[in-house]
């Protein structure tokens, strides 16, 4: 998405030259690559440990943290691998979208009318919005996870289905509420 705005900013005009269909394909691909090169080793890492605790997970989906922890054997070399995985993927994203979007800030900047700016930064701010809607919950996930031991588990529930509900609810809010109408519509709902 980053990369996105990049080129819709700064070469509008050769928008659909610059990301042709099999360009976006490839990128698409990658993505999905990446993602099973990151995510696949973990269940296959933990499929040869015993388990000893009770097999009830607290979230309503199956987390690899928690997987570990009703684990019987020593998990630590996982524990760190999964860790590693965590920081490099979220590392080199937050990397990739810093860098796009410098690279927008520098082509915004260079623009003459001071409208014309404002207008090009308008585009980013909601993909901004849902960049830190999907990573404050994972992190905060994550960070609970890994270092609290007794936390309640009503808190470990919520905060799992806030990671896994918020960004897909929110996204098509945050996009729409750049549209003028209901922009108007919710600010009305809010002044009465």
């Amino acid at each position: 998405m980053a990369f996105d705005r990049f080129v819709a900013i700064c070469n509008p005009l050769r928008y659909n030259s610059i990301l042709t269909p099999p360009r976006v394909a490839k990128m698409g691909l990658g993505s999905l690559l990446r993602g099973m090169g990151i995510i696949l080793p973990l269940p296959i890492l933990l499929k040869h440990f015993q388990y000893c605790h009770d097999n009830v997970l607290s979230h309503s989906y199956c987390l690899n943290q928690e997987v570990m922890t009703m684990a019987c054997s020593d998990v630590r070399a996982h524990s760190m691998y999964s860790f590693f995985v965590t920081l490099a993927s979220l590392g080199l994203d937050v990397l990739l979208i810093l860098l796009s979007y410098v690279m927008i800030l520098k082509a915004v900047l260079s623009i003459a009318s001071h409208m014309q700016r404002l207008k090009a930064l308008h585009t980013c701010i909601s993909h901004v919005c849902v960049v830190l809607l999907f990573y404050i919950p994972e992190i905060g996930l994550s960070a609970i996870q890994r270092f609290t031991k007794n936390f309640s588990p009503l808190v470990q529930t919520v905060m799992g289905n806030v990671y896994l509900l918020v960004p897909l609810l929110m996204n098509p809010v945050v996009y729409s509420v750049k549209t003028k109408a209901i922009r108007a519509r919710i600010i009305r709902v809010f002044v009465k």
